[in-house]
């Protein structure tokens, strides 16, 4: 799959454009055999409707937009609806994460159809992509939610915890959002006191991945510990303590960042035996 991004397009009238369909949080899928893919769908020959859409790019040269199905949208034939976590596994990276931008982008659509200001409705900008208020010229951009990640290492061991927001009882590294005017250096040492309440250093940057639950931007970092016990705030985190790289309790699944940072942790401490 080749995927240019962009924000409008100039459609090949040979071509039939490709649609990422969702109802409400929930994405049009094909199931086949208990594995899911994403169906290659026009709009005309099923007809069905739509409200609205947002160009998202070219994929494979195809026009690529999201569009959000009417509520009374009957499934079709063959087809069901996934959301977002269902889809996680299921597909090819890559693909989920052009998913999770269209996602991104409908959320921020549907949440922005009125001008936060003076409360007349919005138009897209044609310029860039923003909503622009024709009232009183207030200008939103697509939200992100900046967040640190951090993997804390202490000699041999990795800081691990289990979140009170996790969907099942797994342990990952820490995470927060950035607060204003703050550094990500400067979240990073404050969520990991607020959390646990360790000091940490030697703090440098390792990744990052775009995050659509609903739209977050992960910013990975790897940590040293410093000092400190510790003492988890019960509220969200359960349980934290260290783990070396041969006693792991159950941790994310691959895809995410969490999963590479705790991967490289792995790798490291394999290379240094």
């Amino acid at each position: 799959m080749i995927f240019e991004p962009g924000f409008s397009c100039q459609e090949d009238k040979d071509s039939t454009p490709y649609w990422l369909l969702f109802k409400m949080d929930k994405f049009l899928v094909i199931e086949n055999n208990g594995k899911i893919a994403l169906p290659d769908i026009d709009l005309n020959k099923l007809n069905i409707k739509t409200v609205g859409k947002q160009y998202l790019g070219r994929m494979d040269g195809r026009c690529c937009y999201a569009s959000e199905l009417v509520p009374d949208t009957v499934t079709p034939e063959g087809m069901s609806f996934c959301d977002l976590w269902g889809l996680f596994y299921q597909i090819p990276n890559e693909l989920f994460f052009l998913v999770g931008k269209a996602y991104h982008i409908m959320h921020w659509d549907r949440t922005h159809q009125y001008c936060s200001r003076c409360g007349a409705p919005t138009v897209n900008n044609k310029d860039e992509r923003a909503k622009l208020c024709p009232s009183c010229g207030l200008v939103n951009y697509s939200r992100i939610s900046p967040a640190i990640i951090v993997a804390i290492t202490r000699g041999s061991e990795i800081l691990l915890a289990q979140g009170s927001s996790f969907q099942t009882a797994f342990y990952s590294v820490l995470a927060g959002y950035v607060e204003p005017g703050e550094t990500l250096e400067e979240c990073v040492q404050r969520e990991v006191g607020e959390e646990v309440g360790l000091k940490v250093k030697n703090i440098k940057y390792f990744g990052s991945q775009p995050w659509p639950f609903p739209d977050s931007l992960m910013v990975g970092f790897t940590a040293e510990y410093d000092s400190g016990d510790i003492k988890i705030d019960n509220r969200e985190i359960l349980e934290a303590g260290w783990f070396t790289a041969d006693h792991l309790p159950l941790i994310p699944g691959k895809g995410s960042i969490a999963r590479q940072l705790i991967d490289s942790f792995i790798q490291d401490k394999a290379g240094n035996e």
